[in-house]
């Protein structure tokens, strides 16, 4: 079986103690995909002080040349979409379809922070002295520390490295250990395209003794996260003791609104869409439907037949229409939350059963989930699950649904339906989330648009389009006086 390893300055290496994680397919855990290599914090230690030494050079190139080897990369990465694809599928589950959409969604991705190395990075300002040029101008911070989830192992990984690299930063990558050989993948990829050694570093590993030792290292610069909201608040103690820059991608617990006059239909389907797709492992998953009262029953109907055309199995099999969840600690996590739903009250009213069929071989399947009779103090209501689970919920008008919809500590996403212009600006406006939709699902994100949360799903700033360059670069000030 192969044995995947850890790239450090510009070198595949094995571990120190050869530790190793084993990586199973979660449609069929009997399977094994591989091994990656665990490192320690020694290891570490090594690929920052890697990324410190070529961050001196690298920052040197122009961002028109550091903009190139991120194009290579594109092409690389399209070229190759179908075995990363595939090799994610077998390590977390996602359809390969869904999954095939992502990397080419990674290459996109690239292509842009590829142009963005041909944008201005300040501008010439006015001096109250005539004889002083004044400008601004954006310089990289250093060594950046990436620290990525299972979720979208290869978008997620590529919208913070594509704008950390192509501003002048190095790289130390920590993936989630149940990606890591897809992560082993993408490394390749730009190792593929030219990237000079040191550059961008790999290392596989625990939260525990990776994720902590790159945190805490003194000569890490900032650090961007994307997981869960607990780890989130501890990386973000540690960084301010440090005074360090970091920028955190949390939790969501996102809702839709319907309204007696949206379109029902295309409600419906959005709404399944946006609670099913990816298994509902997806910060920006629809997680809350509030729906008028006068279009519940109706709106519930449409809702049944929509769930009701999905095909649970394996992600590689062409006819599935959700695969399985991530992992065996995810499937406990998402059953315990069905289970709390009914013992809460709420009527189960539709699927959420496991799936034990031999034809499964003992995958980890959820049936897509539909609770109906819930309300806002209930635990489905209000943690986040990631998992195919939908609470639907009866309003009397849009007044409610808003004050429901933002009674939550997250902010991510959030939907409206309704053909009402006045309603879906006022929703627009007090919507208290980071990404609003009008008639369209919770999930989905551009690689132009800023993309980033309220509240307690987001530390502030935000990833992709330009706005990733707030995080990545501080402003330097320069002033030059003429003495003619």
């Amino acid at each position: 079986m192969t044995k995947y390893l850890n790239f450090i300055g510009g070198e595949w290496r094995n571990s120190i103690d050869e530790s190793l994680k084993e990586h199973k397919n979660p449609a069929n855990p009997s399977q094994i995909i591989g091994y990656t290599v665990s490192a320690s914090a020694e290891e570490v230690n090594e690929a920052v002080i890697h990324a410190k030494l070529a961050f001196q050079e690298w920052k040197q190139l122009s961002p028109v040349g550091r903009g190139e080897i991120l194009r290579k990369a594109a092409d690389l990465l399209e070229a190759q979409s179908q075995d990363i694809a595939e090799t994610a599928t077998k390590e977390m589950g996602k359809r390969l379809a869904e999954m095939k959409g992502e990397v080419l969604r990674g290459a996109a991705i690239l292509r842009y922070y590829a142009q963005e190395g041909m944008r201005k990075l300040g501008e010439v300002l006015p001096s109250a002295n005539s004889q002083n040029t004044l400008y601004s101008m954006r310089v990289p911070l250093g060594v950046i520390s990436v620290i990525t989830p299972w979720n979208f192992p290869v978008a997620i990984p590529i919208w913070k490295i594509a704008p950390a690299l192509v501003y002048g930063n190095t790289v130390v990558w920590k993936p989630s250990q149940e990606t890591g050989i897809t992560a082993v993948k993408i490394a390749s990829i730009f190792e593929q395209a030219g990237l000079p050694a040191g550059v961008l570093n790999l290392i596989n590993g625990s939260g525990e003794i990776v994720g902590n030792a790159l945190v805490e290292h003194s000569e890490t610069a900032a650090i961007t996260f994307t997981g869960s909201n607990r780890v989130g608040r501890e990386l973000a103690s540690k960084a301010v003791a440090q005074n360090k820059k970091y920028q955190l991608e949390l939790g969501g617990k996102n809702p839709v609104i319907v309204l007696e006059d949206a379109d029902l239909d295309l409600a419906a389907k959005l709404t399944v869409e946006g609670a099913m797709k990816q298994t509902g492992q997806r910060c920006t998953a629809t997680s809350r439907v509030y729906v008028e009262q006068s279009v519940y029953d109706t709106f519930v109907e449409k809702l049944i037949g929509n769930v009701s055309q999905i095909t649970v199995g394996d992600g590689l099999d062409e006819a599935v229409t959700m695969g399985p969840v991530a992992s065996k600690k995810q499937f406990e996590t998402v059953t315990s939350y069905i289970k709390k739903g009914i013992e809460e009250g709420a009527e189960l009213l539709y699927g959420g059963q496991t799936l034990y069929d031999p034809s499964y071989n003992g995958g980890y399947f959820i049936e897509p989930t539909i609770f109906s009779q819930v309300t806002n103090e209930m635990t489905i209501a209000r943690e986040e699950i990631f998992g195919p689970v939908l609470a639907v919920i009866k309003v009397g008008d849009y007044t409610e649904a808003l004050a429901q919809a933002n009674d939550t500590i997250y902010g991510l996403s959030a939907s409206l339906f309704t053909t009402n212009l006045n309603k879906a600006f006022d929703f627009i406006k007090n919507s208290e989330v980071g990404m609003v939709q009008i008639n369209g699902e919770t999930g989905g994100a551009e690689p132009q648009a800023p993309f980033g949360g309220m509240k307690e799903s987001s530390s502030g700033t935000r990833e992709q389009g330009q706005a990733a360059m707030e995080f990545f670069t501080a402003y330097k000030t320069i002033s030059i006086t003429s003495s003619l």
